[in-house]
């Protein structure tokens, strides 16, 4: 069959929509790039609350040059981001609405917040090469083999959440716990990351001590960067995994964020959890909102990127050792976080819906 056959056959509708749906995957790459740029200059803080403004005031107000400016908002225009107006050609504004500036500019205000998604660039040529050979192996590259943009992009996905959920709205619902941590608790943050949460937690509660793990050493340097910076003293950050936990019933509260499907060995840290846990101690967890089925996760409509984040972190991290778990993005949905807890030696578990679209809590108890 020749290639004019070949074309013959296909059906011109069809094709249309497929190569405007791998096309519209690459726009997504490319203006993904430009939204990067914009946090870095800081030019979407500088559009907000602002109004409509021309790309000559926008230049002079960031210190950019005039021309490239007007390009990236020509961009950002095209992709709706921002609201573009015209009174001739000499007279083109544009503004960052409210909405706008609550998810690209508002990080310390808002819980729609997306910026931090897109703080680091994309990963370097040599990462890509690991990603490249982790499918002919079959062993992922650990979040240290990543580098530190792994660290720096997880700090900028969850930092936010920490400061605005955490303290005011997630640990009032745990029966006992504020009041613990108020009095003087003992903390563990298990896959801690770069400590934003811990420095918001020690600040929050001056009279606990907080313990961080973490078995990646870039966050660990960043984690110990971001503690010194927040000037809080009652937390001690520990370079191992969560299997290294004390081995006696140490902890009134143990945190693990995101970390569980990441995991090489989820079930050997839930059973170190359960064994350094107090006997009325409480188990925090925030892992992904997933269901056991793909055509259940089809109601997701960010599924493709859930899978992308997998390949590129989660799935690669969990099998970065032979005998790796391999969980993946999508690999704890409720039933199979209700086993690993109640393997570990947990009795007492529930589930806790806060309506966050991508994560579910849940709280188990000794």
């Amino acid at each position: 069959m020749t290639a004019e056959d070949t074309a013959a056959e296909l059906d011109p509708d069809q094709l249309g929509l497929m190569v405007l749906r791998v096309w519209g995957y690459k726009q997504g790459e490319v203006v993904a790039m430009m939204i990067h740029l914009g946090l870095r200059l800081g030019l979407f803080r500088a559009l907000a609350g602002a109004g409509p403004v021309s790309a000559a005031a926008l230049a002079d107000r960031t210190g950019c040059d005039g021309r490239w400016i007007r390009e990236w908002l020509e961009g950002m225009a095209a992709a709706e981001l921002l609201v573009r107006a015209a009174d001739g050609a000499d007279a083109v504004t544009y503004e960052l609405t409210p909405e706008g500036a609550a998810v690209l500019a508002d990080e310390d205000g808002s819980l729609l917040y997306a910026g931090g998604a897109f703080v680091a660039p994309p990963p370097p040529p040599d990462v890509v090469d690991g990603m490249v050979e982790t499918f002919r192996t079959g062993i992922g590259l650990s979040y240290d083999q990543r580098g530190p943009n792994a660290a720096h992009q997880i700090e900028g996905m969850l930092g936010p959440w920490t400061q605005l959920a955490l303290i005011p709205t997630i640990l009032p619902r745990l029966d006992g716990v504020v009041e613990r941590l108020t009095a003087g608790a003992t903390v563990a943050d298990v896959g801690c990351g770069s400590a934003r949460g811990l420095a918001a937690l020690a600040a929050a509660y001056p009279a606990s001590t907080f313990h961080g793990y973490d078995s990646s050493r870039h966050a660990i340097e960043r984690g110990r960067a971001n503690l010194a910076e927040a000037g809080v003293t009652n937390v001690e950050l520990h370079h191992v995994d969560g299997s290294s936990l004390p081995g006696e019933p140490t902890f009134d509260l143990v945190l693990t964020f995101d970390v569980l499907h990441d995991m090489t060995h989820p079930e050997q840290v839930a059973t170190a959890i359960r064994a350094a846990i107090r006997p009325d101690g409480t188990w925090l967890i925030k892992d992904i909102r997933c269901a056991d089925t793909f055509e259940e996760n089809r109601a997701n409509p960010m599924l493709a990127m859930f899978y992308g984040f997998s390949i590129g972190g989660c799935l690669a991290s969990s099998t970065s050792e032979p005998d790796g778990a391999g969980l993946g993005t999508l690999g704890l949905p409720p039933s199979a976080m209700a086993r690993l807890c109640g393997d570990a030696g947990f009795e007492r578990f529930e589930e806790l819906d806060v309506g966050e679209p991508a994560n579910l809590y849940y709280v188990a108890r000794p």
